[in-house]
């Protein structure tokens, strides 16, 4: 006999994402000669960035995987904890139902249902910006406000959506007559918003938007992503 690899039944396209999870769970920490369906209920997150590092970059096709501070973000994520250093965080273990059971507090969906709609979102319309690294994407609304308070009016940058399954965001400064400055969030676009028009296209009709973060013009960072306008003719 032989154990094939981990395989799930489902009965409905909803529970399509779930059964990843299990998948994913099933071949990331079961050992090679275990018995049949006994998968370990927690597991080190060092171990369990790797394996979301790792089905990043599969599943998205780039090179370019996740980096400390992504950790980090996801790490506060999915611990509920926003007072821990990187350093702690090394030392625990993630639990299967941290991982896809407990609603993430405050949303309607788990960790993996929110992470698993950011796969998805880059594979299909943001895989050439995260590749050139235009996409900060993992890192909370507060340390947004925190980084860009300092910057100056215009500055921008990317952001997964915390609210919602698969959307990007763009985080700008804005600063009053008096000089104190205010960080605005756009609603986050969807896949089938940049289907319609690409983030690159959308960055350029934004007036608002300068430099990407930290001071990178605009037009230099996504002119390569610009698609060239048709006339009113055409």
């Amino acid at each position: 006999q032989v154990l094939s690899l981990p395989i799930v039944v489902i009965v409905h396209g909803n529970q399509d994402n779930n059964a990843k999870a299990t998948v994913l769970w099933d071949n990331a920490f079961s050992e090679i000669d275990r018995v049949p369906f006994i998968v370990a209920e927690r597991v080190p997150w060092e171990k369990m960035c790797d394996t979301l590092n790792l089905k990043f970059m599969a599943e998205v096709q780039t090179t370019k995987g996740l980096l400390k501070e992504h950790y980090f973000f996801l790490a506060q994520k999915i611990f509920n904890d926003h007072s821990a250093s990187l350093e702690d965080f090394q030392s625990r273990n993630v639990s299967w139902a941290q991982f896809n059971k407990e609603i993430l507090p405050g949303r309607g969906f788990t960790f993996w249902q929110w992470f698993d709609g950011v796969l998805d979102l880059t594979k299909r319309c943001l895989k050439s910006y995260w590749s050139d690294r235009l996409i900060t994407g993992f890192i909370s609304k507060q340390y947004v406000c925190k980084l860009l308070s300092t910057e100056p009016d215009g500055t921008f940058l990317l952001r997964f959506s915390d609210s919602e399954i698969g959307g990007v965001t763009i985080a700008y400064v804005i600063r009053g007559k008096d000089g104190s400055s205010q960080v605005e969030n756009i609603q986050p676009f969807s896949a089938k918003d940049l289907s319609i028009r690409s983030l690159g296209d959308r960055i350029r009709d934004l007036g608002q938007l300068r430099n990407l973060y930290p001071n990178i013009p605009k037009d230099q960072a996504f002119g390569s992503h610009y698609n060239k306008e048709q006339t009113g003719k055409d």
